[in-house]
């Protein structure tokens, strides 16, 4: 294993795209192939070729085979450290309404690496309750928290209104990452990593793109 992987600079698209590399090679596995090439790879899904090579030598420990590729649970193996999956990370999620809630049960979240410790709201009838195994409490009393639990992430799904006060609050509790659901741009200090979800902005090009699609069909 490179153990400066984990170091590596690599673009922000195709940090993105690790993840789905990553999920196919899962579905690889299963189907019992123990080897896979970056031109397969690209070929399933619908990728450049040369992009994908690009992309597994960010994070592959080895060089593939020639003529036969990349073992897959190395490849596996590779891409979860390098993204940080088997370190779990606490978070916080502040904001328990119907959006809170639906993150509050996905399950899926601990399998790459993110595990919510607690959900903060301001509504009593809220305060107290568990949520799949999730305590809702007061920001006061997560701002003491914070620190001991080693909370590093803050998940924000409140409107635009109380977000930036939300973040402050936060960044103060000494959360050093925030994944931002309100449709605000938060403004911290370079210390802290802001990674912004505009649902505006993904439906409108859901949407483009539904309309191309249509428009070709017809």
């Amino acid at each position: 294993m490179n153990q400066n992987n984990q170091l590596k600079v690599i673009s922000q698209s195709s940090l993105k795209g690790l993840p789905f590399y990553l999920n196919h090679l899962k579905k690889e596995n299963l189907l019992k192939h123990e080897f896979i090439s970056a031109a397969q790879i690209a070929k399933d899904l619908n990728l450049s070729e040369i992009q994908v090579k690009k992309d597994l030598a960010s994070v592959a420990s080895f060089k593939g085979k020639p003529n036969v590729g990349h073992k897959v649970v190395n490849l596996i193996n590779d891409i979860e450290t390098f993204l940080g999956y088997r370190n779990t990370t606490n978070a916080v999620l502040v904001g328990v309404g119907h959006l809170g809630k639906a993150l509050l049960n996905y399950q899926g979240f601990e399998e790459y690496g993110l595990k919510i410790i607690f959900g903060v709201d301001n509504n009593t009838n809220l305060i107290g309750k568990i949520i799949n195994g999730v305590e809702v409490i007061t920001m006061d009393k997560l701002i003491a928290l914070c620190p001991r639990m080693h909370i590093n992430i803050g998940i924000i799904t409140i409107g635009k209104e109380d977000a930036q006060d939300v973040c402050n609050t936060l960044v103060k509790a000494g959360i050093k990452a925030i994944w931002n659901f309100a449709p605000v741009k938060l403004v911290v200090d370079d210390s802290v990593i802001v990674q912004n979800e505009n649902m505006a902005s993904s439906l409108a090009v859901l949407s483009r793109h539904l309309m191309r699609k249509i428009g070709k069909e017809e």
